[in-house]
């Protein structure tokens, strides 16, 4: 565990007015916990009776890997395979009160948010910039709320050192990002005059992931169309879905599917209920690839047959990050 730094005044906060407390491998920003049950909880505002020790804070940094090798013959080794690694991140916070009852109700609250991660599922801990930008990460609760074993410590306050592991060890920007792509202005390719259609147009396009590793995006087709095929040209995966497979039949206009990437699954228009039916069975398998979006610009081609005026393409995705 971690070791306990006695500290009774706050750290100090932005000197330029955006908020928060410094940080490591951050610098000045706003955190808070979000826990199971959606109630949120701000790390670095002192006036709630705790704050953030932020010379022991840690993890915020590049993710931990592991690296997998064989032996060289000739000497040193190969690299095999490179594996992301959980990630533990170390958290302290100074908790105080007027009295003992206030002390122990808000030491009592903090304990409660964070232990019950173990059994309801992950919190969220969201680290904001004074520039707007926001990354989160989840988390559960490891150990740390044990506080201080001298005698003055659980009196009038104590500090609580959390250790937080997270089964994903990167940060991911909680604002989606979507590109949408649509059919063009349909014209006649005999009448002698140029026709002039949108930019964002099915076919040949590019799609940008602005972070640090691969997302795994959501796709929502939207008819009509006989035919759905998307193609990652750089690395020719792709996968082709068939509305004529289902009991639904072709998409007409007005009918949406989405085609999740992680976790897979395809969920077609009818059906009662947020989730729809399940087309999963009307892809190409098993050839086909619910591949994810690489850093940077990839190249992509979709291709809608049967299409119309009111087809169109989606794709969404949350950013991911090495660091906070």
């Amino acid at each position: 565990m971690p070791l306990i730094v006695r500290a009774t005044t706050p750290p100090p906060t932005d000197p330029g007015g955006g908020g928060g407390v410094e940080l490591p491998e951050v610098g000045f920003a706003v955190a808070t916990f979000m826990d199971p049950s959606g109630t949120v909880r701000p790390l670095t505002s002192p006036e709630l009776g705790w704050f953030t020790l932020s010379d022991g804070v840690s993890g915020l940094g590049a993710a931990p890997y592991e690296l997998t090798t064989d032996a060289h013959p000739r000497g040193g080794a190969r690299l095999r395979h490179v594996q992301a690694q959980p990630r533990l991140i170390v958290w302290p916070l100074h908790v105080y009160g007027s009295d003992h009852t206030e002390f122990l109700t808000r030491w009592r609250s903090l304990a409660r948010a964070f232990t019950r991660t173990v059994r309801e599922g992950p919190g969220i801990l969201e680290i904001a910039r004074p520039d707007g930008t926001r990354r989160r990460i989840e988390v559960v609760y490891q150990e740390g709320m044990e506080g201080r074993t001298d005698a003055e410590g659980g009196v009038l306050d104590d500090e609580a050192v959390l250790s937080l592991w997270c089964a994903d060890p990167y940060w991911v920007d909680p604002t989606p990002l979507t590109e949408h792509r649509e059919t063009g202005t349909l014209a006649d390719y005999l009448v002698p005059y140029p026709s002039v259609s949108s930019g964002q147009v099915l076919g040949d396009t590019t799609l940008r992931n602005p972070g640090d590793v691969g997302v795994w995006p959501t796709w929502r087709i939207t008819g009509p169309a006989t035919g759905i095929s998307v193609t990652n040209v750089a690395t020719g995966e792709s996968f082709q879905l068939d509305p004529g497979l289902t009991a639904h039949g072709d998409l007409v206009a007005g009918d949406e599917v989405v085609v999740s990437t992680d976790p897979p699954g395809v969920r077609g228009p009818d059906g009662e209920g947020p989730d729809g039916d399940n087309w999963t069975g009307a892809l190409n398998w098993p050839s086909a690839t619910l591949w994810g979006l690489p850093p940077g610009e990839t190249p992509v081609r979709f291709q809608l047959d049967g299409a119309g005026p009111d087809s169109s393409v989606s794709v969404t995705f949350f950013a991911r990050y090495e660091t906070a």
